[in-house]
């Protein structure tokens, strides 16, 4: 009997975390617990609502997982997020894009930095991104407790404590960590259920928008030349590739803009008129200057064939037949300077798209989420309940494609478990 009743003062006495889900702010924050405390007085409950952990993480990147950036000066790295910069600046300042990559690296996960400063695995497999985690939770698999296949419906707060609600049990905790990502990749469980969570217990959600989505466009000579890539186009302010398919406007560029403008309604009654330049670095004057030397150079060279020689020939045949067949077989010679123009003007910045819907379900983040005023950046603790803790895509902080989403994750994640490890300590 006095065992038992020691045992049951022991039990009383472990501080209990609790991580809902485990995607990579919450795999990181458990992780960070668990190799920096060196003491008895806690354990780790970590609920997922797939049978395996990081579903979200693998597939990121086309399954190689764009882990984070190789950009490094802080104030470039900002500039890369729509919303919420100054205040993930603090956990960039203690968990950086160099830091993150030099954890994974001493984890067993080799890494690389490509041309366009995206970080991958060097085996461009995601799972090894996720094992890493799995092996930290094995060695210290008296710490922790993994509930796959167990779904939170319900988080409230009983005197000091939580209580979370699944299908299988009512547990209570003393600090619940809510990591469960936004609305984007529904397949992957992503559903939104922290908003769902944080409103509970009283915290505000901003409105919501999809963001790093593809665009559908009216005009159909962009479905003609599906699967034709510019390497570096441009529109309004942003420069980066861009990829034409058989409906949408896809790739990097259309990402980032998507994120810029995340907030307006797009549709077929309410379109949005872009202006896209195939050649980032190409001028106006830059394109005149080429078209004079070469009309001049080649008299008899027909206008698509000229253009050719800067731009992809599917897109130069369908560009004069789109814009000045009036011209399409017509020599240099007797091309009109105000037609040459018109060429170098539409080619700069003037190419018309009309952007008629985001296509439905393909978003890669949410814009909008918990209101960081709400959320201390120092400790990523609530500030209207105590020992709550936010993390990762759940927070209203955005960014750009290219590993800048998942670094949000791993900074904060792991704020969030320097953080745990501190209360841990003073408790």
């Amino acid at each position: 009997m006095l065992f038992v009743f020691l045992l049951i003062i022991i039990s009383q006495s472990v501080k209990t975390t609790t991580i809902i889900w485990a995607w990579a702010a919450g795999l990181m924050a458990a992780a960070t617990i668990l190799e920096n405390s060196k003491w008895a007085d806690y354990h780790i409950q970590i609920f997922e609502k797939n049978t395996s952990p990081g579903k979200k993480v693998i597939i990121s990147g086309g399954g190689r997982c764009n882990v984070t950036t190789g950009i490094e000066d802080k104030k470039i790295l900002l500039s890369k997020y729509t919303r919420g910069a100054d205040f993930i600046k603090k956990a960039f300042g203690k968990f950086s894009p160099r830091k993150c990559r030099e954890w994974f690296e001493s984890h067993g996960v080799p890494m690389k930095c490509e041309s366009d400063n995206r970080v991958f695995p060097i085996s461009d497999d995601g799972t090894e991104v996720v094992e890493a985690f799995t092996h930290v939770f094995a060695k210290y698999r008296d710490k922790v407790t993994l509930h796959y296949g167990e779904w939170v419906s319900e988080v409230i707060k009983i005197d000091t404590r939580y209580q979370i609600t699944t299908p299988k049990w009512a547990y209570e905790s003393d600090i619940v960590v809510v990591t469960t990502g936004g609305n984007a990749y529904s397949h992957t469980g992503s559903t939104g259920d922290g908003y769902a969570f944080a409103r509970s217990i009283g915290h505000s959600i901003t409105q919501l928008w999809p963001s790093l989505s593809s665009f559908l466009t009216r005009e159909k000579w962009t479905h003609e030349l599906s699967g034709l890539a510019f390497e570096k186009a441009r529109i309004e302010n942003l420069e980066w590739p861009i990829l034409l398919t058989h409906f949408w406007l896809s790739g990097p560029l259309a990402f980032m803009y998507s994120s810029q403008i995340a907030w307006e309604a797009i549709n077929k009654t309410n379109p949005k008129t872009i202006q896209l330049s195939p050649l980032a670095d190409m001028w106006v004057a830059e394109w005149d200057s080429f078209l004079k030397l070469e009309f001049a150079n080649h008299p008899k060279k027909l206008i698509t064939n000229i253009l050719s020689e800067k731009l992809p020939r599917r897109f130069a045949e369908l560009f004069v037949r789109e814009y000045c067949p009036h011209i399409e077989t017509t020599y240099p010679v007797s091309i009109a300077r105000i037609d040459r123009a018109k060429i170098a003007e539409l080619l700069w910045i003037w190419i018309p798209l009309t952007l008629t819907d985001r296509r439905p379900g393909d978003e890669f983040v949410t814009a909008g989420g918990v209101s960081t005023d709400e959320i201390d950046p120092e400790t990523m603790e609530s500030k209207i309940q105590k020992n709550l803790y936010f993390a990762g895509e759940v927070l209203n902080v955005d960014g750009y494609t290219g590993g800048f989403s998942l670094q949000i994750c791993w900074a904060s994640g792991y704020i969030v478990g320097r953080s745990i490890v501190e209360n841990i300590k003073s408790a």
